[in-house]
């Protein structure tokens, strides 16, 4: 549509998924100025998996709108593929959402009385393509849920919403998932049940993976923390041992043995 997607990167940018440079934010409430990111540099390697934490204030939900071309920063550059889109109108920053970019929150933002096959190919209608009921199955059988197409919400456990919500992440073809929170309203085996899904899509498919969170346990899960406090990047460390939640899960008690111990 609006020419953004020509091939015309450096193999630097190709190897590149996301690149921050200088950014800032700042909110005005009347005569006060909020900075909410000051400053900020990062860059993302294609393939990687990574959270971002900080306190509340510290700027990492003001950075993952910006990411996720939900709103635009004050200064700076931001790239996306090798694409500046820091300057880019509504209309094209709706175009890199729609193409680029897969949202997961942790409410889940599902419709209640839809069935979750339809919530899945909801992005493909509005965005257009060809085959989208074919796109929404296959999206759906990658989260292990080929079996609950026809189910509603309220036919499904937390777990199991969240992995619609992933689906319909899924079903775009994002070269980038954005994940807020994203086990935030789930229990222990959920958890890792979402995470597992995460670790398989970031490396059997390549998918930049970005999480925002405050849990340390689902930070370790990530290869790279970036954290942020008063706007400014305080640290960025490889995690030295990745939680494995494919391990997690097969060290967990039974499900059939603790309903068993409980009753």
């Amino acid at each position: 549509m609006f020419g953004l997607f020509k091939n015309n990167k450096s193999q630097a940018d190709k190897d590149t998924s996301i690149k921050i440079v200088g950014l800032t934010k700042v909110y005005r409430m009347g005569d006060v100025e909020v900075h909410a990111l000051r400053g900020v540099d990062l860059e993302v390697k294609r393939g990687e998996l990574i959270a971002i934490m900080g306190p509340s204030g510290s700027g990492k939900s003001t950075m993952m709108n910006i990411i996720g071309c939900l709103d635009t920063p004050t200064s700076g550059e931001y790239y996306i593929d090798g694409i500046q889109v820091s300057k880019l109108s509504d209309d094209q920053l709706a175009e890199i959402r729609n193409k680029k970019i897969g949202f997961v929150f942790q409410s889940f933002n599902l419709l209640p009385r839809v069935p979750a096959i339809d919530q899945v190919e909801l992005p493909l209608i509005y965005g257009g393509g060809d085959n989208r009921r074919k796109r929404a199955k296959d999206a759906m059988a990658a989260v292990g849920l080929a079996d609950r197409m026809g189910h509603k919400p309220t036919e499904l456990s937390g777990g199991q919403q969240q992995r619609v919500a992933i689906a319909r992440a899924l079903v775009t073809n994002p070269s980038i998932i954005l994940a807020d929170e994203p086990t935030g309203n789930l229990d222990t085996r959920s958890s890792e049940e979402i995470m597992a899904i995460f670790q398989k899509l970031n490396e059997e498919q390549g998918i930049t993976v970005i999480f925002v969170t405050h849990e340390p346990d689902i930070a370790s899960h990530t290869k790279r923390v970036v954290r942020l406090r008063d706007g400014r990047v305080l640290s960025d460390e490889v995690v030295a041992v990745q939680r494995r939640a494919s391990e997690v899960l097969a060290a967990l008690p039974d499900e059939h043995i603790q309903e068993v111990v409980h009753k």
